[in-house]
């Protein structure tokens, strides 16, 4: 059953927001516009700011709810985190629309809300701020995921979610290395 449950969370994370919405809102595949990602900030950038507020959001939610998912299954701690991670590759390689998908900031932002809410809440809070003031969405991850295992350490949490706080964000810089890589080589 747990297998069940991790594999949905993959079919969850896969759900294509950003596409969907440059599909429905400018008839435009956001894999081929502005900086190419298919995640909130391109949509926020070529689509509109309320466009790209709601991607962010509905990514949140798809990993969010996977996690719920998994809880309310109450299937063990290491399955209910690989739904998790499942969710999160399945944001950034979509089996929907050719696995070329985001680098799953806000897919990855729900499932930790979820998982580590009170370290999650209390990082928030200067990421926030800096995205507002700054509008910059590097400073505001870093932000957010460079303290994240501190707090966790120093709220108690186990050594299992300390490390997961630590390699569902190096999911991302995977991923961003990954895509930087590739447009890299196709760009000589």
């Amino acid at each position: 059953m747990p297998w069940l449950i991790i594999l949905l969370g993959y079919f969850l994370g896969s759900i294509p927001t950003a596409y969907i919405a440059g599909h429905i809102l400018k008839g435009v595949d956001i894999r081929q516009i502005g900086d190419t990602n298919m995640g909130a900030a391109n949509a926020f950038r070529q689509l509109s700011p309320r466009a790209g507020i709601a991607v962010g959001l509905v990514d949140a939610g798809k990993g969010a709810l996977a996690i719920l998912i998994a809880q309310a299954a109450n299937i063990p701690q290491a399955a209910l985190l690989f739904t998790g991670v499942a969710a999160v590759i399945g944001h950034n390689w979509p089996i929907f629309i050719g696995f070329r998908g985001g680098r799953g900031v806000s897919t990855t932002i729900g499932v930790l809300l979820m998982v580590i809410t009170q370290p999650m809440l209390i990082v928030s809070g200067p990421a926030v701020l800096a995205l507002f003031i700054k509008r910059n969405v590097t400073l505001a991850c870093a932000l957010l995921f460079i303290p994240l295992p501190l707090v966790c350490w120093w709220l108690g949490a186990t050594a299992p979610l300390i490390t997961y706080s630590v390699a569902l964000p190096g999911l991302i810089g995977f991923t961003h290395f990954l895509r930087t890589r590739w447009q890299v080589i196709h760009q000589a």
